[in-house]
């Protein structure tokens, strides 16, 4: 299977409105791995691992994210997978 790597910044109002756990939640059903984090500046990191087409999936809902945040931009870089996670989670 073609594994990849996606590594997102979210920015706009995503922090303090569960927007961690909105992508938690979307990362584990499309079952891929990694996790996501908030940034000093205000944006939301992501990093997840899967196929392609899955971290496409994940990519198009983080331009969405959950009803209490609001987007306003999300950058992405692809790369190859390295399998470092096991799961995906919320880091602080």
């Amino acid at each position: 299977m073609n594994e990849g790597r996606l590594r997102a910044s979210v920015t706009g109002r995503v922090q303090g409105v569960g927007f961690r756990y909105f992508v938690m939640e979307r990362a584990r059903a499309l079952s891929l791995t990694g996790c996501v984090r908030n940034e000093y500046d205000g944006s939301v990191e992501v990093v997840a691992e899967g196929p392609r087409e899955s971290l496409e999936r994940l990519l198009d809902q983080l331009r969405t994210g959950p009803r209490s945040a609001s987007v306003d931009g999300v950058s992405a870089e692809w790369s190859d997978a390295s399998s470092e996670f096991t799961g995906f989670g919320v880091r602080f």
